[in-house]
């Protein structure tokens, strides 16, 4: 095998002495290794939330805004944003392969004004922005337009029309999504979902706005038309149309009404505040009257009629104010049973009405201060806090001004709970409240005394009631299991409650024939009546098992020192 001698040191300065400066310097200027691979042109956008700085000229704003109006507020945001900055700047984000970033859920007006501030000032914190990307999701352009439509109701409520070609664009977005035409049920049921609830019937006006009133009267709804009149020309080109087909049924009329329509409301396309509904019916039956050769006054009872009995058809039907009780005589009268009350949807069905004792006439009581009232006001709203309502001021001003553009009126909590819980269950100890618990009611001895009547009155419906032993500890009572080889022969319904009740009794489980074991397999029969109205407890039973359990939760609240709103 042949060895190769390494060279020499002679050898290699006679290699190096052959370089020379030419050749190291085109060395060093030689073109760098390439990559071989497929290059990034652009960096990813980040996969989750991520403070960045942007530049106005990589902003764009959001394409389908549904405010198309300048803001009523414009001229106060610019002064603020001038003194101070902008105090929130807005959310953005970009659509997969886009090369701009676009505000992601209001913020457009605020971006045009910092336009006009870098245009004014050349000031450089009206150029860089510091904002919060946040990932393009993937419902993205339902989330944008909800979240926008939301956003621009709390920094400046939008015009009637402005909000229904918003809503529209959402059909059209949920279509696409779903792949199938909505109903006005279906798209208001959506909206819910995506943050934004809008009542069906305000999405069948929007609709009729866009399509009836807008191509005549932009000028008007554009400046701030509001619903209610919007209502007023939709409940009018309705029982106009329908006179009109009947009237022209069999005749040979010059135009159809649609045109008819369009022609005359385009006359008062001019501000809101000189719009006049009135003028428009007039003109407009005026002119049927001379198309249909009527008289003029006819046609109009015939409109005023059937406008009449459309709007009682579509608005919502009153609430009756329930007259004041007669002041009762003060003797013992039988309880009325809850299948005589007028509402069996608010009101228990009790088919076993229980008379009770009413209570002794009492002499009038002294006037309470307004002191006394508001102290007594506010005890009350407490005792009916579980736990306070996960909310905050920002979801509370959108829905006030949402309700407030729609006619609406939101839950009043306080207002609410100064009435009692619609439901009445009679006994011994009546219930019209499940949930407030009565100061004098607020001791262990007497939510015990409570608690062991209400399980009495419901094992009474099985006829086990003899089995409910009063109990001072406890939560009240306990249960007495029927004697070794009894158990068995108890009747299904009877065996379940009764076993329902020991174990809330909270006893240690007996050795007798009661098998708890079996339980989860009766609750559902007895609670709700899957599988057989047999097994399933009353109305009256089950509002008095409600109320067995607050009184119980509370009781034990008070024995452990707990407070009653912890969860």
């Amino acid at each position: 095998m042949r060895s190769f001698a390494a060279p020499t040191g002679k050898c290699r300065r006679t290699a190096m002495a052959e370089l020379t400066p030419q050749d190291m310097a085109a060395k060093l200027l030689a073109t760098s290794f390439e990559r071989s691979g497929p290059s990034a042109a652009t960096l990813s956008d980040p996969i989750a939330d991520t403070p960045m700085v942007v530049t106005l000229d990589q902003l764009r704003p959001y394409d389908h805004d549904p405010r198309v109006t300048r803001n009523p507020a414009y001229a106060e945001i610019k002064a603020s944003i001038r003194e101070r900055g902008l105090d929130a700047p807005p959310a953005i984000t970009r659509r997969p392969g886009e090369a701009h970033y676009i505000i992601r859920n209001g913020g457009n007006t605020r971006l045009a004004i910092l336009r006009e501030l870098w245009s004014e000032t050349k000031e450089e914190r009206f150029f860089r922005i510091a904002c919060l990307f946040r990932p393009w999701p993937a419902r993205g352009e339902i989330v944008a337009l909800t979240g926008h439509l939301a956003e621009n109701e709390l920094r400046g409520g939008l015009t009637f029309i402005e909000r229904a070609l918003g809503i529209e664009k959402a059909r059209e977005f949920y279509e696409q999504e779903f792949g199938q035409a909505l109903s006005q049920s279906e798209l208001a049921r959506r909206l819910a979902a995506d943050g934004y609830p809008v009542p069906q019937s305000h999405i069948s006006r929007m609709n009729d706005a866009v399509r009836y009133l807008l191509p005549a009267i932009p000028t008007l709804l554009y400046g701030g038309l509001g619903r209610h009149q919007v209502e007023r020309l939709a409940v009018l080109r309705k029982a106009c149309e329908r006179t009109w087909e009947r009237r022209a049924l069999g005749r040979t009329v010059a135009v159809d009404f649609a045109t008819l329509f369009q022609d005359v409301l385009t006359q008062f396309d001019t501000r809101p505040d000189d719009f006049s509904p009135q003028r428009v019916q007039d003109e407009l039956v005026g002119q049927m009257a001379e198309l249909l050769e009527a008289d003029y006054d006819t046609l109009a009872l015939e409109i005023n009629d059937s406008e009449s009995r459309q709007r009682a058809l579509s608005s919502e039907p009153a609430v009756p104010t329930p007259p004041a009780a007669p002041d009762l005589p003060a003797t013992p009268s039988p309880a009325v049973s809850a299948a005589q009350q007028p509402s069996a949807s608010s009101v228990p069905r009790d088919t076993t009405p229980v008379a009770h004792p009413a209570p002794a006439a009492t002499p009038p009581a002294s006037p309470e201060t307004p002191e006394e009232q508001h102290g007594q006001r506010d005890e009350r709203l407490q005792g009916h806090i579980v736990t306070p309502a996960p909310t905050t001021e920002r979801l509370q001003s959108i829905q006030r001004m949402v309700a407030d553009q729609l006619g609406d009126k939101l839950p009043d909590f306080e207002a609410d709970a100064l009435r009692a819980i619609p439901v009445q269950a009679g006994g011994l100890y009546p219930i019209s409240d499940v949930w407030y618990v009565e100061p004098g009611l607020d001791v262990p001895d007497r939510l015990r005394a409570h608690i062991a009547q209400f399980a009495r009155e419901i094992a009474g419906e099985a006829a086990v009631a003899d089995h409910i032993e009063v109990s001072d500890g406890g939560i009240g009572f306990i249960c007495v299991a029927p004697a070794l080889g009894q158990a068995n022969v108890l009747p299904a319904f009877a065996r379940a409650v009764l076993t329902l009740l020991d174990a809330l009794s909270a006893a240690p489980a007996s050795a007798a024939e009661l098998d708890r074991a079996r339980l989860p397999d009766e609750l559902g029969p007895l609670l709700h009546g899957h599988g057989g109205m047999a097994m399933r407890l009353s109305d009256s039973g089950l509002v008095k098992l409600f109320r067995l359990l607050r009184l119980a939760r509370r009781l034990l609240d008070l024995d452990t020192g707990g407070s009653d709103h912890e969860s």
